[in-house]
């Protein structure tokens, strides 16, 4: 009995031996696994949004963009994140600070850099206007101010300008900052503080200036002056013109080609044909107008379709589409004798009460609120007297011209009642 139970204390003691090891050794496993990071789940969902090969390409950017930030291919500085992406001032450092989840260390891994192209590049249309209402908090004190908007609207200015090659003067970047300021809402209430914009508030002001929305949705993308949200129409117009008297500058027409597609932001030219942009400046100082898909064709009735919509310049900047709560887009009546049928051309509204209208003559006409557009009172009060109004085509070059059997010529030569009047207002001389 002693030689057996001899054997089997040994046995019971090696087992426990090992035991103990295996104890050890998975103690010392999970040690190692705890100085190492868990798999992220924001990283492995943002991935899925990616196909094999847009995961490679960003693996090469990445890698491209960190052998620049010489970190031996570890992550990516500020610095060289801005100047690829073209983005400087307050507005680049925040995209910065967003993409590195706010850690304040000047380092953007891979891991950063999917997750910020997948939900701001590959997320939902809620996701990605969710980060640019962070974006626009420069400040990063999750209040959104007037300050904050202040200078993300120069920063773009800027970058967009200078892009085009035609830095505008810093007097005409103000202008052009409080009219977008103008348009925006600030209801949130803080205590002891100004008003900020609420979410609420940020995707109503996206719907009056579309073009702000187009830029910031489009900056994790190389700089050049055909991305999406940067593109400034060339403006044509005879050599015996002084720019400085138009009222379409580049600023307004970057802020009306944000209702426009790609292709027609090529180049407006002043008395072109149709698609058109008509503008006014009336007596009040007010500038305002309207966007015709359609050719200006004789009708007695409203007709048109969903691309035209109306447009304020000065003293605000807004845009209003068609709301689809009616039809009555464009209006173009001449020589009826008919009282019920008003001679002039107009966008929205009804009959004697357009959303904006000029008479035939173009020495007068009106402006009220209308559902067709959405739109408020385009001017100060609702009759409009013109001082200036300027007609320009739009080329839609790379697309197909249609053949019509409309008269050539701008809707302000095709359908005037006045020549003189059409000297008054600024018109004729530019055709001629």
């Amino acid at each position: 009995m002693e030689n057996k139970v001899g054997p089997m204390k040994n046995k019971k003691k090696i087992w426990e031996g090992k035991t103990k090891r295996n104890e050890q050794t998975r103690k010392k496993g999970r040690m190692g696994n705890s100085q190492s990071p868990p798999p992220n789940p924001r990283f492995n969902s943002a991935s899925r949004a990616f196909t094999p090969k847009e995961l490679e390409d960003l693996k090469s950017l990445f890698n491209s963009l960190a052998a620049q930030s010489q970190t031996n291919g570890q992550y990516v500085s500020s610095s060289v994140f801005q100047v690829y992406f073209g983005l400087k001032g307050p507005l680049g450092e925040r995209m910065f600070d967003l993409a590195t989840q706010g850690r304040k260390d000047d380092k953007l891994t891979f891991e950063d850099l999917v997750i910020t192209k997948g939900t701001y590049v590959k997320g939902t249309n809620d996701e990605i206007e969710e980060f640019i209402y962070r974006l626009l908090d420069v400040t990063d004190d999750e209040i959104l101010t007037r300050s904050d908007l202040d200078s993300v609207l120069v920063n773009m200015f800027n970058h967009i300008f200078q892009l085009k090659g035609s830095q505008p003067e810093s007097s005409s970047h103000c202008y052009m900052v409080e009219t977008f300021l103008n348009a925006a809402t600030f209801s949130k209430d803080h205590e002891g503080r100004d008003k900020s914009m609420s979410f609420e508030d940020f995707k109503s002001w996206c719907t009056l200036v579309p073009s702000v929305k187009k830029f910031l949705s489009n900056l994790l993308v190389p700089p050049d002056p055909g991305r999406p949200g940067s593109k400034v129409p060339k403006l044509q117009y005879s050599e015996n013109i002084d720019s400085s008297i138009l009222l379409l500058r580049d600023e307004y027409a970057w802020h009306i080609g944000g209702a426009l597609s790609h292709e027609e932001l090529e180049e407006w030219k002043l008395n072109g044909d149709e698609p058109t942009v008509l503008i006014i400046k009336d007596r009040e100082g007010y500038i305002f107008g309207g966007f015709a898909s359609q050719p200006w064709e004789r009708h007695g009735d409203f007709y048109g379709d969903m691309k035209t919509f109306l447009f304020q310049l000065y003293p605000k900047a807004s845009i209003f589409r068609p709301t689809g709560a009616n039809s009555n887009l464009q209006w173009c009546a001449v020589n009826f004798s008919s009282e019920t049928i008003p001679n002039g051309i107009g966008f929205g509204g009804r009959i004697n009460h357009f959303g904006m209208f000029l008479s035939a003559s173009f020495d007068q006409g009106h402006t009220f609120s209308c559902t067709t557009f959405n739109s408020p009172c385009l001017s100060k009060t609702a009759k409009i007297c013109p001082e200036v109004i300027e007609c320009w085509g739009v080329v839609r070059k790379g697309l197909e011209q249609e053949t019509t059997d409309v008269v050539k010529g701008t809707v302000l030569e095709r359908f005037k009642e006045d020549r003189h009047m059409l000297n008054l207002v600024g018109i004729a001389n530019a055709s001629e």
